[in-house]
């Protein structure tokens, strides 16, 4: 009887787990940080350098609600088109999940693009931006935070701009980023 209650639990368990064979996207970051086709950085949101910077209460508020950036960047070159695609591709999957709720498409010289978000609308945990250019490539950025609100993304970029942040401390993303 033991027996049969274990291989059942087991069976359950091979279930479950095959259920959610989609990729999540930490999954996703974990599986190509060491992927010489990208480049990935944690950057702790103190790097923004905020403090000093003249920020009215709704920013300051947006401010204070992050903790952290994860970086990925797949830089495209004429060797690896195909594993661009690929990973373009796979990204795009997982992005279209019913738990990503999206915020806004971006559509620009540099390419084309789309704000997600996690969470509940009044307390999100983690905003995620994906931008890609058939010649540069692609980038995504986790942005985790404890209970943002959507109306201080807004407010978060102003207060970006506001401050002297050069993109410094961000290595080769930054060189990236900017090129």
């Amino acid at each position: 009887m033991k027996g049969m209650i274990k291989s059942i639990l087991a069976s359950m368990a091979i279930l479950v787990a095959s259920c959610s064979s989609q990729q999540s996207l930490q999954e996703y970051y974990v599986d190509n940080s060491e992927n010489p086709n990208f480049l990935s950085i944690d950057v702790p949101a103190s790097i923004l350098k905020m403090d000093g910077v003249d920020l009215t209460p709704t920013q300051k508020e947006a401010v204070e609600s992050l903790r952290k950036f994860n970086l990925l960047a797949f830089k495209k070159n004429s060797e690896n088109g195909a594993e661009f695609e690929i990973e373009k591709k796979k990204v795009k999957e997982i992005l279209k999940g019913d738990n990503f709720v999206e915020l806004m498409k971006i559509n620009s010289k540099y390419g084309k693009g789309v704000i997600k978000y996690l969470g509940d609308e009044d307390a999100i945990d983690e905003v995620i931006i994906y931008g890609d250019s058939d010649d540069k490539g692609f980038a995504l950025v986790r942005v985790l935070g404890k209970d943002m609100n959507p109306a201080h993304i807004m407010q978060l970029m102003q207060a970006i701009q506001k401050s002297e942040y050069k993109g410094e401390g961000l290595g080769q993303i930054g060189d990236f980023l900017k090129g």
